[in-house]
């Protein structure tokens, strides 16, 4: 016990639990609307775009988030000015993804130490990250929640009702843009934890399995956090007791309490569809 308690206070595992602490609320909060507005398979998309940016960025020796984010901010931008359209952009997505993964393919061919750095890349390396990927990940995250709160009704508007949103004169273009760039800079950073390949359990699963117990916009936010903040919590302490990496941790619980949600949702979440009302009333 006093070997594991000396273990967490290592400067690694602070650091660790530091930057997945932040980055698990911010993913559950973003990822309350990316399940709202149908957009799972776009933040998919996104992560292997973060994929070919971070190796670009091995390639020249910079940072893998700063690569990440150039990269997802991009491809986002072009996503967030489709609109409301977005939703039906599955195969033009779907393109932009696989032209991502050769641009990776093509980037670790480049790189000489592609094989560490292909691993962290895929599957997360929270444990390694330096001073400046903590900076870097605060400064990101703080812009994050100060852009979304200046936005989150309008947001939460448009991604409930888009066509009475629209006819209301909310800038539908414009928020989705907005919700893009801040989808792309969530999904560079919960790269670093859990990988391009496992951005889902993050990003998704608490958000989702949140909205199978509430139907309350502010209740199933609050719900994500808790969730997102448990796996990491969880996926870290198990990773320090046995050693195996921490993505597979956090991936399986948020894959349990998943289709858990779905089951106690089915005795207790209300037939009430989720509405929005003008401000100054409860949402």
């Amino acid at each position: 016990m006093n070997t594991f308690v000396e273990l967490l206070q290592q400067p690694f595992i602070e650091n660790a639990f530091m930057v997945g602490t932040l980055i698990a609320i911010v993913s559950a909060i973003i990822g309350y609307f990316v399940v709202l507005r149908a957009q799972a398979f776009a933040a998919h998309a996104l992560s292997h775009v973060g994929f070919a940016g971070a190796t670009l960025a091995a390639v020249f020796g910079v940072s893998g988030l700063l690569g990440m984010s150039g990269f997802t901010v991009a491809a986002a931008l072009g996503m967030g000015a489709l609109g409301k359209r977005i939703r039906g952009r599955d195969v033009e997505i779907g393109m932009v993804l696989s032209f991502a993964l050769g641009l990776g393919v093509l980037f670790l061919r480049l790189y000489s130490n592609s094989a560490s750095e292909t691993v962290s890349v895929l599957f997360g390396s929270i444990l390694s990250v330096t001073p400046a990927d903590i900076i870097y990940t605060m400064i990101l995250g703080i812009g994050t929640f100060i852009v979304l709160a200046a936005v989150f009704r309008p947001l939460l508007f448009s991604s409930i009702d888009p066509e009475v949103a629209e006819a209301r004169g909310v800038p539908i273009k414009l928020l989705s843009i907005v919700f893009m760039f801040l989808l792309a800079i969530t999904v560079a950073e919960a790269i670093q934890v859990v990988g391009v390949l496992l951005v889902f359990a993050l990003i998704v699963a608490p958000a989702a399995a949140a909205q199978h117990l509430t139907r309350k916009p502010l209740s199933a936010i609050a719900i994500a956090v808790a969730l997102g903040i448990a796996f990491t919590w969880g996926g870290l302490l198990l990773a320090v007791l046995t050693n195996w990496p921490v993505s597979f941790y956090i991936a399986t619980l948020a894959a349990f309490t998943y289709f858990a949600a779905i089951r106690i949702g089915h005795c207790i979440r209300p037939h009430a569809r989720i509405t929005y009302e003008h401000p100054g009333r409860e949402v």
